[in-house]
């Protein structure tokens, strides 16, 4: 599945058109998970001009790897009580 935007958003812009695709990608085609997902940016300066990405040295930044969210703690939490049957 492709998804192509194809305007200069801001970042909050881009993140918020980024949700509502894939709202409407989930509710349309009742899709529920995906994998191997790549994003290719264009960055600019609001002007429409290129800008780079840079590290602390000055090289170029040009990929960024990631294993997904953050994991949540109060996903893991189990209270005492959980972890004994009640019967």
């Amino acid at each position: 599945m492709k998804i192509t935007i194809r305007r200069e958003l801001t970042i909050y812009q881009l993140r918020q058109t980024i949700f509502e695709q894939l709202n409407r990608l989930e509710d349309r085609f009742a899709v529920r998970h995906a994998r191997n997902t790549t994003i290719y940016l264009s960055f600019t300066n609001g002007f429409g001009n290129e800008v780079r990405c840079i590290d602390q040295r000055g090289g170029d930044v040009n990929e960024v790897h990631s294993e997904g969210p953050y994991p949540c703690a109060a996903e893991h939490f189990e209270t005492p009580w959980m972890e004994h049957d009640h019967e």
